[in-house]
């Protein structure tokens, strides 16, 4: 199936697109900073530069878009248009993140991840989520997942 609109388009559109301070990142981070967290952010230095650092805890939290990073949920759905294409910028993105998350466990990292389905269109999310991150940041778990 061919593209809608031409390459100059849709080129202009995907530059767009944020890979950081995005909607669902913005909300936690303000939930976190409501809940006294104090955090460091896409510190380049860590590997795969995590949307958020907190030095005191040796922790970090990923926000990650579904579509993005290939979550299965019901918010991806594979595009119907250069499916190759898109199929393997997933995979890598995939294969990256876990990369990163491998290589900061290794350097003494505590790792959570925060998918964009566990708050989009969900009110209240945001705090709810903060607050478990609150609690896994004061627990010895290695690592926290929250999902949609």
């Amino acid at each position: 199936m061919a593209d809608i609109v031409s390459p100059d388009v849709r080129s202009r559109m995907m530059s767009g697109i944020r890979a950081r301070n995005t909607k669902p990142e913005m909300l936690l981070r303000r939930a976190l900073h409501a809940r006294g967290l104090r955090f460091r952010l896409h510190r380049k230095e860590l590997p795969g530069k995590p949307d958020l650092v907190f030095p005191k805890w040796r922790a970090v939290v990923f926000v990650h878009g579904c579509f993005w990073h290939g979550h299965d949920c019901p918010l991806y759905r594979e595009p119907g248009t250069r499916t190759e294409f898109w199929r393997a910028k997933i995979e890598t993105n995939r294969r990256n993140d876990v990369r990163a998350e491998a290589l900061l466990r290794e350097a003494g990292w505590r790792v959570a991840t925060v998918w964009e389905c566990a708050m989009r269109g969900k009110p209240g999310a945001p705090e709810h989520i903060a607050a478990r991150v609150g609690d896994w940041l004061d627990s010895q778990q290695d690592a926290m997942e929250v999902r949609g």
